[in-house]
């Protein structure tokens, strides 16, 4: 890697997660790795209250061990899941409070507090109560993940959340990639959190009639749907100058950006869109679409995502598409909503760390349309030197990731 001229290099100095495939990066390496699958009955509702019967849940979470019982009242889940991730994050960065004072902080969520929401409607419609909790608002607020890593962490640069579906994580980290760039801040915490299983969220993903009823099939002819994950993905940003002034272990240098959107339906996926993002990634990294050797899918496991994915990677990669290994991790996460974008950032950085490419898991058969290599069902060893991380969203808000090998 190399500063050059104009606007400075961004490279990745931190990773935290925590998912239904373990609870801290480490566990979700090896996961990954062993092409683990994450997504099991759902637990914590009646059995009879949801047609839901499947999801990607992060078990055994104890957030007692994280947190003191003043800060509990404060902290919704998804903003747990955040602060663990994103504490993650900083230390496998070796920050110190002082670099962390100066550095910004952008955090992706696509649903919020839902599960504070829950808990005050039951207490008003369900109990009949007439008063809710009095820090309701700052626990459940869309910024509240972002407000509590700010606070517990000193930073006291730019902070803000963005919101945008499904390509909330990806949107962050390409926030937190301009603020570096523009020399603004040298450092920053990006990444994304959700936790999508109340009671209400789910009838309203049920109606939608995308939810897959066993598991996560993606780019097979028998995918039936999505499943529901939770969790988050963090990642510490640094200017390569800053980065290499202190000592950094580089994991890898975030290269390009790019967002585009669909300005057409709210649902269903356009190619064209897809397409721009990506090929904006590529020239704002500066890299040949020849040169790509692993693509981290958005692969929701749907009918009209798989096909409008691979449609644009053909359309953009032509006979490379059939070189490079495309896979979907979300057959093992599950699809984190806002948290999404952030795990396979982390995941598409391990594999051009280890080159090990991560497998689509419970593959069988390719669909109509679906005829690239989605490196089904065990991880594969190969080179991989430059790779992207495709995130979709509904609204068709897109946002792409590029990276290079450090």
């Amino acid at each position: 890697m190399r500063e050059g001229k104009g606007l400075r290099q961004v490279v990745v100095s931190g990773l935290g997660c925590l998912s239904a495939l373990g609870h801290d990066a480490g566990q979700f390496r090896q996961a990954l790795a062993d092409g683990v699958c994450g997504i099991w009955a759902l637990a914590g509702f009646p059995d009879d209250a949801l047609k839901l019967s499947v999801a990607a849940q992060v078990q055994g979470f104890k957030p007692e061990t994280h947190f003191s019982d003043s800060e509990m009242p404060l902290l919704d889940r998804h903003v747990q899941f955040a602060l663990v991730a994103a504490r993650e994050a900083v230390a496998d960065a070796g920050l110190s409070p002082e670099e962390l004072k100066s550095a910004a902080a952008v955090i992706g969520t696509g649903c919020g507090g839902k599960d504070t929401d829950e808990i005050t409607y039951q207490r008003l419609y369900k109990e009949n109560k007439s008063r809710v909790h009095p820090v309701t608002i700052p626990r459940g607020m869309p910024c509240a993940a972002a407000g509590q890593i700010s606070m517990q962490m000193g930073i006291t640069g730019p902070v803000f959340t963005v919101s945008s579906a499904c390509a909330s994580a990806n949107h962050a980290v390409s926030q937190a990639v301009m603020l570096i760039r523009s020399g603004l801040v040298d450092v920053a915490v990006a990444g994304g959190a959700d936790a999508p299983f109340t009671f209400g969220l789910i009838k309203a993903w049920e109606a939608m009639r995308v939810l897959a009823k066993d598991t996560c099939r993606p780019f097979s002819a028998d995918r039936s749907g999505m499943v529901l994950g939770e969790g988050a993905g963090m990642v510490v940003l640094e200017s390569l100058d800053h980065a290499r002034s202190r000592g950094a272990r580089i994991h890898a240098e975030l290269a390009g950006i790019g967002m585009s959107s669909d300005a057409g339906h709210i649902t269903d996926p356009s190619v064209e869109g897809a397409l721009s993002a990506m090929t904006s990634a590529l020239k704002d990294a500066r890299i040949a679409p020849g040169d790509v050797d692993y693509v981290n899918a958005h692969g929701t496991g749907t009918r009209a995502n798989d096909v409008s994915e691979t449609q644009a990677l053909k359309t953009l990669f032509r006979d490379h598409a059939y070189e490079m290994a495309v896979s979907s991790t979300k057959s093992m996460h599950g699809h984190a909503l806002g948290a999404a974008g952030g795990l396979e950032l982390i995941a598409t950085i391990m594999a051009l760390q280890e080159n090990l490419a991560p497998p689509t898991m419970n593959f069988t058969e390719a669909g109509e349309g679906c005829d690239l290599d989605y490196v089904p069902n065990a991880s594969r060893a190969m080179n991989i030197e430059v790779a992207l991380s495709n995130s979709f969203a509904f609204g068709g808000l897109n946002s792409v990731l590029a990276l290079r090998s450090a």
